[in-house]
C-alpha cells in the first residue's frame, strides 16, 4: 500500500494517507488500500481503537478525478457492488472503517472535501482544528455523494441540512462542521487530540465498546423493540465475557484493568 500506511502500537491502529503533494486525494489504488486495510484491522481481536489522519496539509482532499477520469474500466469495475456486503468499492473505502468493531476517531485538519468528508463521516468521532474546510463538494461537479455519504450524513444532521450541504456544496469550516455535528470535539492538535481520546477508551472493556458500536450502528433507525430486543442480546454476552470481570474487579480495587482479546 503506497499512499495508505497503517502501524499499530499499545492497540491503538495508526492510519494515515499519505498523498500529500495532491492533498490525499483518493485514487482508484487508494481506495483499494482504504478497503484492504479496514479488512486487516476488523480482523485483529487485540485493536482498541483505529485513528484515521492525513499527512501534510490536508485531510483528504476528495477524489482525484484527473487520475480516476482515465481509467473508465477501473471505475466501472468499482462501481459493481460486492454480492455479501453490499458496497461497491467507492463506498467500502469510507464504510469499511464502519464495520470495524472498535472506536474509529478521524482526525481532520485542511481540506476534508467530498471523498474526504464521507471517509471521515464513517468514524465514530471526528477532531478537527477549527479552521479546517469542509464540504459536500460533489454538487459543485454535478454530482452528489456515493461514498456511503448520504447513510452517514442523514445519521450527523437534520434531513433540510443533509439536503442543503449536498446541494449548495457550500464550503464551511470545523467550527461550523461543529455546530452542524459533522464534528465532535474541537483541537488546534486533532491528532493528539484524537490520541487522548484513544488512550481514554482503551481504559474500557473492549467488548463493551464494541457493544456499544453495533448497538447504536445497526438500531439507530430501528422501532424501540427491536432495539430493547438487541440490548438483551448484547448484554447477556457481556455479563458472562471475561473482559466484563476484568473491568468489574479493576473497578472495585481501583486498578488498571487486564483485558483480554476483543471477544466478537
Amino acid at each position: 500500500m503506497s499512499n495508505v500506511t497503517c502501524t499499530i502500537e499499545d492497540g491503538i491502529a495508526d492510519v494515515r494517507l499519505d498523498r500529500p503533494d495532491k492533498l490525499n486525494a483518493l485514487t482508484l489504488d487508494i481506495l483499494d488500500d482504504l478497503v484492504a486495510t479496514a479488512t486487516m484491522l476488523r480482523k485483529d481481536k487485540h485493536l482498541r481503537a483505529v485513528i484515521i489522519s492525513g499527512e501534510g496539509d490536508a485531510f483528504c482532499a476528495g477524489l482525484d478525478f484527473g487520475t480516476v477520469m482515465r481509467n473508465p474500466m477501473g471505475i466501472a469495475r468499482a462501481f459493481v457492488p460486492h454480492p455479501l456486503r453490499g458496497t461497491n468499492k467507492f463506498q467500502e473505502a469510507p464504510w469499511g472503517f464502519r464495520r470495524i468493531p472498535v472506536p474509529v476517531i478521524a482526525a481532520v485538519h485542511g481540506h476534508c472535501l467530498g471523498g474526504g468528508l464521507q471517509l471521515a463521516l464513517a468514524a465514530d468521532f471526528r477532531i478537527a482544528t477549527p479552521d479546517s474546510r469542509w464540504s459536500v463538494l460533489e454538487g459543485k461537479w454535478g454530482l452528489i455523494p456515493d461514498m456511503s455519504g448520504i447513510q452517514a450524513l442523514k445519521e450527523q444532521v437534520g434531513m433540510d441540512q443533509a439536503k442543503l450541504l449536498t446541494m449548495t456544496a457550500e464550503v464551511f469550516d470545523g467550527s461550523r462542521a461543529l455546530e452542524l455535528g459533522l464534528v465532535t470535539k474541537l483541537d488546534n492538535d486533532p491528532v493528539a487530540g484524537a490520541r487522548r481520546l484513544a488512550e481514554e477508551l482503551v481504559q474500557k472493556s473492549p467488548d463493551a465498546l464494541a457493544a456499544a458500536k453495533r448497538l447504536f450502528n445497526d438500531t439507530w433507525t430501528a422501532s424501540p423493540r427491536r432495539t430493547f430486543a438487541r440490548e438483551r442480546f448484547e448484554q447477556v454476552f457481556l455479563l458472562a465475557a471475561r473482559n466484563t470481570k476484568a473491568a468489574r474487579e479493576a473497578a472495585f480495587k481501583k486498578s488498571d484493568p487486564a483485558y483480554g482479546p476483543r471477544g466478537r
